[in-house]
């Protein structure tokens, strides 16, 4: 994205729809690297980049608006900021791309990874980091193998078999909100993969590069407490899913408030 935040301020408040692309980044204390997160987004590819921060204490969201990014205070929870994200982008986005504020995706990726929706081949496409184009010590082993193991049981479920539950993604707001989301904490990004798949959408992982993060500390790997919690979410996520297959939609009490 250009040095010169101001330039693309239209483009990235959303006063005008270019691409139908909105991308959003769950943040919270990424105060190090969310500034360069966003400028190395590819400003010509997206119409908006919208920041919800689950509280950050830090300048996050300072940060955030100094680089061009919409700001919404979400409150607490992953799946939560992904949620309202997504209703806050508005109609005109037809395409949302996620990605983790901490500087470990590559969001000069986006073009390749939104390729497959704007050709109208596929409505989800996912980066998966098991394919070794990862920095050395950025993913632990465990993270891998429940990519893999998660992935395998889905594969039974479902009949897609995933290999990652990498937060970079793209897919067709329009299909999102009619999987009926409801997990609002780390499990977000598998019961998108479960609902998608069980709902029939065309699915595609693509092999992407991951770094380490560029700053901070992980609130999942990043102590077993978090890694324990996040875990414990997604196995609870997953039974849910499968055993309640209809279950409705948790819907939002207020819309987001955004930071000025």
């Amino acid at each position: 994205m250009s040095a010169n935040p101001s330039s693309n301020l239209l483009l990235l408040q959303g006063e005008c729809s270019v691409t139908g692309i909105c991308v959003v980044i769950p943040v919270l204390n990424e105060e190090e690297a969310i500034g360069a997160v966003i400028e190395r987004i590819p400003s010509t590819s997206v119409d908006e980049v919208i920041a919800a921060d689950g509280g950050s204490k830090d300048r996050t969201a300072e940060i955030a608006l100094k680089n061009g990014a919409r700001v919404l205070n979400v409150g607490r929870g992953y799946g939560l900021a992904c949620m309202e994200g997504a209703r806050a982008a508005g109609d005109n986005c037809q395409i949302l791309v996620y990605m983790d504020g901490d500087g470990s995706d590559f969001p000069e990726e986006l073009p390749k990874l939104v390729a497959p929706l704007l050709a109208g081949t596929h409505d989800f496409v996912l980066a998966t980091r098991a394919h070794r184009k990862r920095e050395p010590g950025s993913m632990a082993w465990h993270q891998l193998a429940a990519g893999w193991l998660i992935g395998g049981l889905a594969g039974l479920l479902y009949g897609v078999r995933y290999t990652d539950m990498c937060a970079f993604r793209a897919i067709r707001r329009d299909a999102l909100l009619a999987l009926g989301m409801r997990e609002m904490g780390y499990g977000w990004n598998l019961e998108m993969q479960m609902k998608a798949a069980r709902a029939g959408l065309r699915i595609l992982e693509i092999p992407m590069p991951y770094a380490r993060r560029a700053g901070g500390r992980s609130k999942v790997a990043g102590s077993l407490r978090g890694t324990l919690r996040a875990g414990s979410r997604i196995l609870l996520t997953f039974a849910r899913v499968a055993l309640r297959p209809n279950s409705p939609a948790l819907t939002a009490k207020a819309p987001p408030r955004e930071r000025a």
